[in-house]
Order: C-alpha cells, then sequence, then structure tokens
C-alpha cells in the first residue's frame, strides 16, 4: 500500500523554487541598464562619508601631491574626477592642469555635487565643470580624458563591471584610469590589488603601473585600454577569492 505525502511535496518543490527566487528578485534590484553584465561576486562597500578626511590631514602627508606626481598631471591636461565629493582633489587637480588644462568633477551625490559648486564658484575655478553620474555609467563624454581619478571609491561602485565598461570609452588615446584604494576585505571600504586587477582585466584593461603607498594609507594603480571591450555578456566575474595570495 503506497502512502502520500501531498504537504510534503509541495513544502519540497516550494523549497526547490526558493532559490530561483531569491536570484530573481536580486535581478530585479538591478538597474536595467546593467542587467546585460554580470553582477561582481563580492561584498560592495556601503557609500561613505563625502568628505574622507580632513584636507590638511592629507596635505601634511603629501597625498595629493605624491598622487599627481606619479599619475604624471601636466599642464593643459583634462582630468576627470570621479566620486569628487567635496572636491580634495577636483580643485588640487585645477591647479595643476592651469588655464589650458579642463577638470569634470562627478559624483551621483547631489548634495555633494551642490556644496563643490559652491566651492568651484567661491574660489573662481574656471577650468571645472561639474556632472551627475550614474551607478552603473559614469556619464562622460567619449574620447575626451587623458587620466581619470577614481580615489576611494571603487569598492563603493555597485555594478563595477558596467561602470568600468562604459568608462572606458571616455579616455583619449593613450589615456590612463588612476584608482587610489586600499588593501582591504571590499566590505570594509577596500579592495585586495588582486581583485582590482581581475575586475579591469575582464573589461579591457590592462595595468601599466602598481605602488603601495604606506605613507598615505593607500595603493596606487594604474591603467591602460587594452585591444576591444569585450562583449557585456562574454566579461567573466573575478572571485572574492581572487583577492590575496
Amino acid at each position: 500500500m503506497s502512502v502520500k505525502f501531498p504537504n510534503l511535496l509541495a513544502a519540497t518543490a516550494l523549497m526547490l523554487a526558493m532559490p530561483a527566487c531569491k536570484e530573481v528578485e536580486k535581478q530585479d534590484d538591478r538597474p536595467e541598464t546593467s542587467k546585460q553584465f554580470p553582477q561582481a561576486d563580492r561584498a560592495v562597500s556601503q557609500t561613505g562619508d563625502t568628505e574622507f578626511s580632513t584636507e590638511a590631514a592629507r596635505d601634511e602627508a603629501g597625498e595629493a601631491t605624491k598622487l599627481m606626481n606619479w599619475a604624471a598631471i601636466e599642464p593643459g591636461m583634462t582630468v576627470a574626477d570621479i566620486g569628487a565629493g567635496e572636491g580634495y582633489y577636483t580643485v588640487r587637480l585645477a591647479e595643476r592642469v592651469g588655464v589650458k588644462g579642463r577638470v569634470l568633477a562627478q559624483d551621483i551625490n547631489r548634495g555633494a555635487l551642490d556644496r563643490l559648486g559652491e566651492r568651484i564658484s567661491r574660489e573662481r575655478l574656471d577650468n571645472v565643470a561639474i556632472k551627475e553620474g550614474g551607478i552603473d555609467d559614469p556619464r562622460l563624454p567619449a574620447n575626451s580624458f587623458d587620466r581619470i581619478f577614481m580615489v576611494h571609491m571603487y569598492h563603493e561602485v555597485t555594478e563595477p563591471y558596467a561602470f568600468i565598461w562604459r568608462l572606458r570609452s571616455a579616455l583619449k588615446s593613450g589615456g590612463q584610469v588612476i584608482v587610489v584604494d586600499r588593501d582591504r576585505a571590499t566590505k570594509q571600504h577596500g579592495i585586495p590589488p588582486k581583485l582590482l586587477f581581475c575586475e579591469f582585466d575582464a573589461v579591457g584593461y590592462r595595468l601599466v603601473e602598481f605602488a603601495e603607498r604606506p605613507e598615505v594609507g593607500a595603493y596606487f594603480a594604474r591603467f591602460e585600454r587594452k585591444g576591444k571591450a569585450p562583449a557585456p555578456a562574454a566579461i567573466k566575474t573575478c572571485k572574492e577569492t581572487a583577492k590575496r595570495s
């Protein structure tokens, strides 16, 4: 005599369906413009305070000067400051590139951009423009920048593959992306260098130079485009386990 367990069978079917439902919900939370790209297989840091540290303390450590020298920022260059916040790098880059250069300050925080706009007006920085970006698209003009700065913000980008894939087209020939970050787990406001290298490589960049700078509590990395950008569906995600040797 066979005994049937309809409730048990129904519960089992529901349990098997749950992971798929959760995955669909997770996918539905993403912007439509991101869904053709893979999701990061790692944690993403919560957005931090736009005032990363006091400017005096950062200048005392020589952070901006050391980074701009290392990145070979010269008068007349066009530079984008992604995640500009209160404008620590924006104003210093504006001075370095001079009247013949240009700086585009970009952020997704409208309040920070408004405050930065007031600062730019107050300091009469005629070579600086402001632009609001998206979480998966920096919205930069094509073929426009000699350098693109991403300072202590890459670990907060919720759609990194879409974001840096779209960033490629904004570089001039020979242009470089400059990343400053900390060697920490991504949920702790940093990203291990190997994981950073892997994600940039996955969307068509090559590492040009890397330097650890303990005196400013960070590392510097420079990337250039290599070849053609891969199709979004062909991008291979980097595992969190790629993070350390």
